[in-house]
């Protein structure tokens, strides 16, 4: 198990040969044709060389995010088969996790007929997005509609409108899909190194969303980036780890071995400590 300072997560080809690695290691090796072919795929459309997108334009949800987080979803997947969990998961639930963690955020992405602004302003609408681009990819890959179900219904529970405690599934492992990658996708991006650095471009992004909205200051729930800021622990403590803990399943637990820390959980604590001693 390794942490996302171990795999460069600015190198796509790297976080591949990591997930291989995983998948052989859990004896899925016949899935490394899949998992190049998606990580190549979706590294081309953050580059804007997929047709009919534009590169994404954005400083916190980039590719590096999406690839931080699919780091954390691999480590969850080894450790939950590692802990013998049930309902245990197969090599194609693996294969649909990667496929939801790379796509979750591609709703951020615009196409070329849309040149105003940045993918920031469909913050709050993403998930949708995102959904119909993994709808029309994966179809193309050949991946079933069931399968795309699954895929879909773990990344509408994302982003800043979590529906993961009303979100129907239409089997127990497709639930267990979007507790993994809703917890990969909280932590990943909370742990980081870089997490209280990467503050004031999280703030511009929700700006230009609320903008976009046309959301009266009064209403919005950051309105500066010091607002973000001094709210940060408030949303780790009060809204985050209890979601993860209760309506995510504490898949997070699978992070660490037995008798051993959380070495994520303790990134984000101390992410949440630098930022309140910045404030003071």
């Amino acid at each position: 198990m390794v942490s996302t300072l171990a795999v460069d997560t600015n190198d796509p080809t790297a976080v591949s040969s990591y997930a291989c690695d995983v998948f052989d290691k859990l004896g899925w090796a016949k899935s490394g044709a899949i998992l190049k072919r998606l990580f190549r795929d979706v590294a081309d459309l953050f580059a804007g060389k997929h047709a009919g997108y534009r590169a994404i334009d954005m400083g916190y949800h980039n590719l590096q995010h999406t690839l931080q987080a699919t780091i954390c979803l691999l480590e969850i997947l080894a450790g939950r088969h590692r802990a013998g969990a049930v309902p245990a998961l197969g090599q194609r639930d693996g294969e649909l996790a990667v496929m939801a963690v790379l796509l979750h955020d591609t709703g951020f992405i615009k196409r070329l007929g849309d040149p105003a602004g940045t993918g920031a302003k469909y913050t709050l609408v993403h998930e949708r997005r995102s959904c119909d681009f993994a709808d029309e990819y994966l179809s193309g890959l050949g991946v079933s509609a069931d399968e795309i179900r699954d895929v879909r219904d773990a990344i509408n529970c994302t982003g800043p409108n979590n529906r993961l405690a009303k979100q129907s599934f239409r089997r127990p492992e497709a639930r267990v899909l979007a507790c993994i990658l809703v917890t990969s996708d909280y932590i990943a991006q909370m742990s980081a190194p870089d997490y209280p650095e990467k503050l004031p471009f999280l703030f511009l992004e929700f700006k230009e969303a609320f903008d976009h909205k046309g959301l009266p200051l009064k209403d919005r729930p950051y309105r500066s980036l010091r607002d973000l800021e001094k709210k940060t622990a408030e949303f780790w403590e009060q809204k985050v780890l209890p979601m993860l803990e209760i309506d995510a399943e504490g898949v997070y637990r699978y992070l660490s071995i037995t008798g051993q820390p959380n070495l994520y959980l303790q990134a984000v604590e101390q992410n949440v400590a630098r930022i309140r001693q910045r404030l003071q």
